[in-house]
């Protein structure tokens, strides 16, 4: 149940966005950016690491939609439920590990950071770009997890097949559409 009385029971984080609109209005082009915009990384790879990322936070709610999207995009469910349990065991690509690493360490331990992990994801061939993507990725779910949690939405798992669905077909932007556009259109009253 959601913390705040203006949201509904089973609110979802598009309750808060138009709750938010004028915050968000500037926020959602630059989500799309970063999840679907040119990269060296999949739009599936950067919903894994979102996943990931989620999975560290401990964030059901955002976890389970983006790992639906991850699987939309073709990754193994399986996969992402050994990533978490165990990353050095998992059949993540070698490539991608040095960068789950990175975005984990980044997530709990921002601080810790040092050259090495950078100079890991760069010996695993992956380009600075590649990292500043990773880097956004991760910043951003670190933000959503903070809105979903901080406003006590709930996970409903019957929904993440339907939520991943979405962000793997529309991308971002699309499925907000109405509502910026209601932003727009009310923005002088």
């Amino acid at each position: 149940m959601p913390f705040f009385r203006s949201l509904k029971q089973d609110a979802t984080t598009r309750d808060v966005i138009e709750q938010r609109l004028e915050i968000f209005r500037h926020l959602l082009p630059a989500n799309e950016l970063i999840l679907r915009g040119p990269s060296d990384l999949t739009a599936g790879e950067r919903e894994l690491i979102g996943t990931y990322v989620s999975a560290k936070n401990s964030c059901t709610y955002c976890y389970g939609g983006h790992a639906a999207a991850a699987a939309a995009f073709g990754i193994d469910p399986a996969l992402v439920e050994s990533m978490v349990a165990d990353l050095d065991t998992a059949p993540v690509p070698e490539k991608l590990k040095p960068v789950l690493r990175f975005a984990a360490k980044l997530t709990t331990q921002p601080s810790r950071l040092v050259q090495a992990d950078a100079d890991a994801v760069f010996a695993a061939g992956w380009s600075e770009r590649a990292l500043q993507d990773v880097i956004f990725t991760c910043a951003w779910f670190n933000f959503m997890n903070r809105i979903v949690d901080g406003h006590g939405i709930q996970a409903l798992p019957e929904m993440y097949a339907e939520r991943g669905r979405r962000h793997a077909e529309l991308g971002y932007m699309t499925q907000f559409e109405s509502l910026l556009a209601n932003a727009g259109s009310s923005a002088g009253h």
